[in-house]
């Protein structure tokens, strides 16, 4: 009996790597995605360090809202990084192979820079909320100590719920099948491959997940509600495009985070909604962190002059 034991735990653990299906097994379109996938991640890159490296180089720009947005910079690369890099070396060769360690530690930074940053577009709409509704005690609000303890916050809370998730998949017996029904190691197609009742991971996948990243959503939406109003009893032109100018870019950014990682993990798994979480995967993980800086220096005039000024110098 002890044998059999023995042998049935062996049996369970034998996975030791995972095979990734990838977007595609089209070779022609392979190298189509590739090249793109590749701009978007060299554009995401620059972006996003331009953006870091230019607030901080810069004394003009030492205020909350810019140190957010180089914190928002961090998590664009970071989240951007987990994924791609491994995304473009599978889409040049036949086999698409990843650890079981790999994969567990690809799954944790994922989610762990990915929830970070949801909380983190919270805090900012509130920040412009404040910097919007009551200009005159704004600096005396949001200091440098708040801002830090804000952020940080958003360190804990997306490593928690990251690690909540990851312990409770790496803890599963997989013992085959290792196809992974994804371009990386996400919760929900590698939970399906374990040899186990998974209906509790499922449930807390749905649950926590779904509240983290709805609740977020709602308390974004509620500044941007409020700031709706105070524009609405701002009687000048001018005052009012001064006002959206600085909360329309970070706007923009919440909906193209949201409307793709709201639709991934909120709905029931299934074949048909593993593929289209693959698609949506494609957005957030290479499209959406590639565009945040090109929205953010389009959408505000404070970094659209700066950039001018560099321009003008360089000529």
């Amino acid at each position: 009996v002890r044998e059999g034991s023995d042998a049935k735990l062996r049996n369970q653990t034998s996975v030791t790597e995972f095979t990734l299906l990838g977007l595609t097994d089209m070779v022609g379109l392979e190298i189509i995605l590739f090249s793109v996938c590749f701009l978007f991640f060299l554009l995401n890159l620059s972006g996003n360090l331009f953006i870091l490296v230019f607030t901080i180089s810069n004394p003009n720009f030492h205020t909350p809202m810019y140190f957010f947005l180089g914190n928002l910079s961090i998590f664009d690369m970071c989240f951007s990084s987990v994924v791609v890099p491994k995304m473009l070396f599978d889409f040049l060769t036949p086999t698409k192979t990843i650890s079981f360690e790999g994969c567990i530690c690809q799954m944790h930074f994922f989610h762990f820079f990915g929830s970070s940053e949801a909380t983190l577009l919270t805090i900012m709409s509130y920040d412009r909320y404040l910097a919007i509704g009551s200009p005159l005690h704004y600096s005396h609000i949001m200091t440098n100590k708040v801002c830090r303890l804000l952020v940080f916050i958003c360190w804990v809370i997306g490593f928690l719920h990251s690690l909540l998730h990851t312990v409770l998949t790496a803890v599963l017996p997989f013992c085959g099948p290792n196809l992974v029904n994804h371009f990386f190691c996400d919760i929900k197609p590698v939970l399906i491959l374990a040899c186990t009742d998974i209906s509790l991971n499922m449930k807390l996948l749905t649950m926590i997940t779904g509240i983290l990243a709805t609740s977020s959503f709602l308390l974004t939406l509620i500044p941007y509600i409020l700031i709706g109003r105070l524009l609405y009893k701002i009687k000048t032109t001018e005052g009012r495009k001064r006002a959206y100018s600085t909360c329309s870019a970070h706007f923009t950014v919440v909906l193209l985070y949201y409307g793709t990682a709201v639709f991934t993990y909120i709905r029931p798994t299934q074949i048909e909604s593993l593929n289209q979480d693959r698609a949506a995967a494609v957005l957030f993980t290479v499209i959406t962190p590639a565009l945040n800086p090109i929205v953010y220096t389009l959408r505000n005039k404070e970094m659209k002059r700066a950039i001018n000024r560099i321009r003008k110098g360089f000529c």
